[in-house]
């Protein structure tokens, strides 16, 4: 299994960077994990947008899914999706209709958000939709990924993929604050990708995200073997966060980092 960085940053983007997305792919099969702002023209850097089996959402969270939008309209008007010859495009009867998993809710969400200018059903055509919810099991070729609910400021997932191919796990710890749920989930994990958003715990006391410190203690619990602290801003001092982590986890952790490239 092989994950590349597409984006790391928390909900506005770094100079030049991309909020949250992964591509995963493992032999034949490819999956977007989130598609925040910025997403889709990192992702055409790696892969050709049509070629993509599926995109899998972990929440509903803008700074996960704005890029669907640009996404839904490239699939729809691209010269190459069209039907009949189209700027030296021969035509096709089976544009690319990539799976489209979501948690609960998501086609309201989608509809509620496009529909804000014109047409609604624009992400719901362009992909083929299905919303999830934490008993579910999604199959892409060979990857498997399973659900878990983390504590966060609207339903949002924790996901493990594993693969049918023998290789190891990836867990992906979305956005959440402090909580047994993420271990849980991630227990004895080969790679886990764990958001360290804070600098501080959030000054109302009421918690959505996690600080370095916290990511590095939660992947020391779960036992997990190799740590990367990801959904943070360029505007953090990464020496800072790194230490913070690396103390906490009892070794060293991983910045994300666009462009980064890991092997499971």
């Amino acid at each position: 299994m092989r994950i590349t960085v597409l984006g790391k940053s928390p909900s506005w983007e770094d100079a030049g960077g991309a909020c949250s997305g992964y591509l995963i792919e493992d032999g034949a099969a490819s999956l977007l994990l989130d598609c925040g702002n910025g997403v889709f023209s990192k992702l055409r850097l790696f892969r050709d947008y049509t070629d993509l089996d599926a995109v899998l959402v972990s929440h509903l969270h803008a700074d996960h899914i704005l890029d669907l939008v640009p996404y839904a309209y490239a699939l729809t008007y691209a010269p190459r999706q069209q039907p009949v010859p189209v700027a030296g495009y021969p035509g096709t009867d089976s544009p690319a209709r990539p799976l489209l998993f979501a948690p609960s809710g998501a086609r309201e969400c989608f509809r509620r958000v496009v529909g804000a200018w014109g047409d609604e059903d624009l992400i719901e055509s362009a992909f083929a939709l299905e919303e999830y919810d934490a008993g579910s099991t999604v199959e892409v070729g060979a990857l498997r990924a399973r659900f878990h609910e983390v504590p966060h400021f609207t339903t949002t997932y924790a996901i493990d993929f594993s693969s049918t191919n023998g290789s190891g796990r990836f867990t992906y710890g979305a956005d959440c604050c402090p909580g047994e749920e993420l271990i849980e989930i991630a227990r004895g994990t080969d790679l886990l990708l764990v958001e360290a958003t804070l600098p501080r715990p959030e000054r109302t006391g009421i918690r959505g995200h996690m600080t370095p410190g916290e990511a590095g203690d939660h992947a020391r619990r779960a036992g997990a073997g190799h740590v990367v602290l990801t959904h943070i801003s360029d505007e953090l001092d990464p020496d800072w966060a790194r230490r913070e982590g690396s103390e906490a986890f009892g070794g060293p952790v991983e910045m994300a980092r666009e462009g980064a490239v890991y092997e499971v």
